[in-house]
């Protein structure tokens, strides 16, 4: 399976380290975390998340990808697949830039990183962590053809988990 992936806008690639300054941006700014932990990373935290995303490839071989929009070249976001120990299943997230929002970047990465999972012959199913409120995240999952499938407690945070089986994804791809 490939470590990169393309769709017409954008680039999902490895994480680099020169990545650090775009992606502290984006876990700085209150509105793009406010449903991810609920509270902004410093730079420093920033970079350490960028090294669990890397390492997260190493240890399980799928993670996140840094997400590049091809017309500038800059580092917008990451979308990708987590499921470290204790987690609720093989998740698919997805964080870009506020500015990068709402132009259906997030939803051309998370369906291209969906068909790179499902070509896994062995993956039945991947779900979307979801904060409560987090409206956009529901409608795009949903839009991905995942469902509501029940509210969960996770690392102390009242989530609904969503999710699409390996059956409904190949049905929805006919």
């Amino acid at each position: 399976m490939s470590l990169e992936l393309d769709t017409p806008r954008l680039t999902l690639r490895q994480w680099r380290d020169q990545d650090i300054d775009a992606y502290a941006e984006v876990c700085g700014d209150e509105e793009v975390m406010r449903y991810l932990g609920g509270h902004t990373l410093s730079r420093e935290d920033a970079w350490r998340h960028m090294a669990v995303m890397a390492g997260h490839w190493q240890l399980k071989g799928f993670g996140h990808w840094a997400v590049e929009h091809k017309a500038t070249g800059a580092c917008i976001g990451r979308v990708g697949f987590l499921q470290p120990e204790g987690w609720p299943g093989f998740e698919i997230g997805w964080c870009l830039s506020r500015e990068y929002q709402g132009q259906g970047l997030a939803s051309e990465a998370a369906r291209v990183a969906l068909d790179w999972a499902f070509s896994d012959p062995n993956r039945q199913e991947v779900i979307s962590i979801i904060h409560p409120d987090n409206l956009a995240s529901k409608r795009l999952a949903l839009a991905l053809g995942e469902r509501y499938w029940r509210d969960e407690v996770v690392r102390g945070f009242e989530v609904e988990i969503y999710g699409i089986t390996r059956d409904q994804y190949l049905e929805s791809a006919r």
